[in-house]
């Protein structure tokens, strides 16, 4: 078995991705040059375990809320696929692990091969298009990521807004055969029909008034990359049977021509919008969702995974102030992972860049933040600040009654300042003079 086992270790050696030998006991028996190179500069970790090693762990990953490939295989007795979040000299990085058993003369295992697949993409980095998180939402989108981005398989990217779309297409892009190929991003909301047309496909000289010459589409300029087009559920009704002509025979032609030119493009698109519910009001075309929900991928809001917040604020400060470095208060982090964000990723960025500017030291307090962030503490929500009213006494001042109203209907209206000053008939910003008064009170 020795002398297989060296066999083994030579034929790895040769293979160009890394790969590990281990145990049943999860301790590593050897390791390719590729591994060692990637993940460990070299140092060979031989009689370490694998999750001592990836993750840092002092137990099996089954045992520290993940799942464990190992384990898995030895109860099917078959392959087994997992995303694994590994340390590597840059940093954690998300991982397909691919690990298949290894049988011996009697047919029993006796260990196992694990193949590392990185995604291409950063995580729980600061870098400027890093993809952050290691909540069970965040992962399970992660790994349906990596499921489909070395296909060619049109993506649905379903999620509110701010959830980054846009970056998770990029991700996926980025992490295909297609990488080294143009990403073209299309907004589809506010498109007139004409407009949307000669976006997508381009148009010829004089096709239509203003047609002063020839014009690419973005279908031509995505040629063997990927487009990427966002709230598709704002797609005209008379543009959609045209781009589901594109998606059936893989052809297309320019406003105003006559031949049809050959697309090569991978279709990646993103709505906030329920489109079965379109399909049945007949806004959408039913073909035409069948054909772009080939893989859907389910984006989830901020407040869907709170335990990502104090890792998205480290990122994002990074990010928003290279030269200097900013910490977050306890009681400013309390606020931060109490507030629900309707606005998702792209409000908590808004918030944290607002307080950088606020603070004139290192350390965000409660007081650089805005006071939707601070309403949860201040105001309470919904019943809880209707009761509070309730029990008023009929000796209250005229102050005290507008302070009462004020919080009831801030609550009501979740923290959107310019529904209620429009509906209180003021001005936003005298709005927001009285609600930074009734925070500082």
């Amino acid at each position: 078995m020795t002398e297989t086992l060296s066999e083994l270790v030579s034929y790895l050696d040769s293979l160009p991705e890394p790969h590990i030998l281990c145990d049943r006991n999860y301790r590593i028996l050897a390791a390719n040059k590729a591994y060692r190179r990637t993940y460990c500069e070299d140092e060979v970790r031989v009689g370490q375990t694998c999750y001592a090693v990836s993750h840092h762990y002092s137990a099996p990953c089954d045992q520290a809320g993940e799942a464990c490939p190992l384990k898995q295989s030895l109860a099917s007795g078959q392959r087994e696929r997992v995303l694994h979040l590994h340390h590597t000299p840059d940093g954690e990085a998300y991982v397909n692990i691919e690990l298949t058993p290894v049988r011996g003369p009697e047919g029993d295992i006796v260990c196992f091969i694990e193949k590392m697949e990185p995604l291409g993409v950063s995580s729980n980095a600061a870098g400027a298009r890093a993809l952050v998180g290691r909540a069970p939402a965040f992962r399970q989108m992660f790994e349906l990521m990596g499921r489909v981005a070395p296909s060619d398989a049109t993506v649905m990217l379903q999620g509110e807004s701010g959830t980054g779309k846009e970056l998770v297409a990029k991700a996926i892009h980025d992490a295909s055969r297609r990488a080294h190929r143009p990403f073209v991003a299309l907004d589809c909301s506010g498109l007139t029909e004409t407009l949307f047309e000669s976006e997508l496909f381009g148009h010829e000289k004089g096709a239509f008034t203003g047609a002063a010459g020839r014009r690419i589409g973005l279908v031509e300029s995505a040629t063997g990359g990927t487009l990427f087009l966002d709230e598709l559920g704002d797609i005209p009704l008379g543009m959609q049977v045209k781009l589901l002509r594109l998606l059936e025979t893989g052809t297309f032609r320019r406003v105003g021509a006559s031949d049809f030119l050959k697309a090569d493009i991978r279709l990646i698109s993103a709505t906030h919008r329920n489109l079965r519910e379109m399909v049945l009001a007949e806004r959408f075309r039913q073909d035409l969702y069948y054909r772009l929900n080939t893989f859907p991928i389910r984006l989830p809001a901020l407040r869907e995974r709170r335990e990502d917040i104090p890792l998205l604020v480290e990122a994002l400060l990074a990010r928003l102030s290279p030269g200097r470095i900013f910490r977050v208060s306890p009681a400013a982090l309390t606020c931060l992972l109490e507030y629900d964000y309707p606005g998702n990723v792209r409000e908590l960025r808004n918030v944290l860049e607002r307080a950088t500017l606020l603070c004139d030291g290192e350390t965000i307090q409660p007081q650089h933040l805005p006071v939707e962030v601070l309403l949860p503490e201040k105001v309470g929500s919904g019943k809880t600040a209707t009761a509070a009213i309730s029990s008023g006494t009929p000796s209250q001042t005229l102050a005290q009654l507008e302070e009462l109203t004020l919080r009831r209907r801030l609550a009501e209206h979740c923290g959107n300042r310019k529904a209620l000053a429009s509906e209180l008939g003021i001005s936003e910003r005298t709005l927001y003079r009285k609600l930074r008064n009734l925070v500082s009170d």
